[in-house]
């Protein structure tokens, strides 16, 4: 072992590119942190085409904007397809959106309690918007008395 010129060992560097010593616990490791990176590749990817292809369809081809009101959305949810688009434009941003704030408070929330209460909150409110956009998307009737 090297020594420094009092006699004191020297400090071991490592070299850049060998694999990193992780601590060891009881806990079971997880991939979670990587399903959630690779969620929101995928994720990201499917809603440019849907939320563009939404825009494109209802600003361009149906007339534009001026022209939705209640009977075209009842027009347009009579079709499977288009409830189950906009359904899944509705749980991928949300989910989207969830997973990039879970980030944020992980990386910014320091004490634990604190980050756990956020946490908490942001996956509250993540399933009430959810619930109910999906609750509208599926007893949408038109023939409301």
């Amino acid at each position: 072992m090297a020594t420094t010129i009092d006699g004191a060992p020297a400090p071991v560097i490592e070299a850049p590119r060998s694999p990193r010593r992780r601590p060891t616990s009881s806990k079971a490791r997880t991939n979670f942190e990587l399903y959630a990176w690779l969620f929101m590749r995928v994720s990201g990817i499917l809603l440019v085409f849907l939320v563009l292809g939404h825009l494109f369809i209802m600003n361009i081809l149906d007339g534009g904007v001026q022209r939705i009101g209640f009977g075209f959305v009842a027009g347009r949810w009579a079709s499977p397809f288009w409830r189950t688009w906009d359904l899944l434009m509705l749980v991928l941003a949300e989910l989207h959106g969830t997973n990039g704030l879970r980030t944020v408070i992980n990386d910014y929330a320091e004490r634990p309690q604190t980050r756990f209460y956020l946490k908490m909150l942001l996956y509250v409110s993540t399933s009430l918007v959810v619930t109910l956009g999906a609750l509208v998307i599926f007893t949408f009737d038109p023939n409301i008395s």
